[in-house]
């Protein structure tokens, strides 16, 4: 494996890694609520932005490279890092809709 297929699978990873983060964690925070733990659902949350946080610095990085001329070829595991990162911000927004449900009925 080239060294710039290395670096292209460890960025890969890092998507997929923090978006997995941060589905978990809203998932987490949606249980919590349900048992009426708003503290820890919160918590949770937060642990959920900052895993999403981190997806978006490293997509950052990705883009800067490619805006640099150093473009990265373009894969079915990217698309799937990507679709991770995003899929996760879904998570997390309708877990913040549930938890705010479960407050109410609380």
């Amino acid at each position: 494996m080239s060294e710039n297929n290395s670096q292209s699978m460890e960025i890969i990873m890092q998507l997929i890694m923090h978006g997995g983060d941060a589905k978990s964690s809203a998932m987490e925070a949606i249980q919590a609520a349900k048992k009426g733990d708003f503290s820890l659902a919160e918590d949770k949350l937060e642990h959920s932005q900052e895993a999403i946080n981190e997806g978006h610095r490293v997509q950052t990085e990705l883009l800067s490279k490619e805006a640099e001329g150093n473009e990265m070829d373009l894969n079915l595991l990217m698309v799937h890092a990507q679709d991770q990162l995003m899929s996760a911000m879904t998570y997390r927004d309708l877990a913040m809709e549930i938890i705010e449900i479960y407050n109410r009925i609380d």
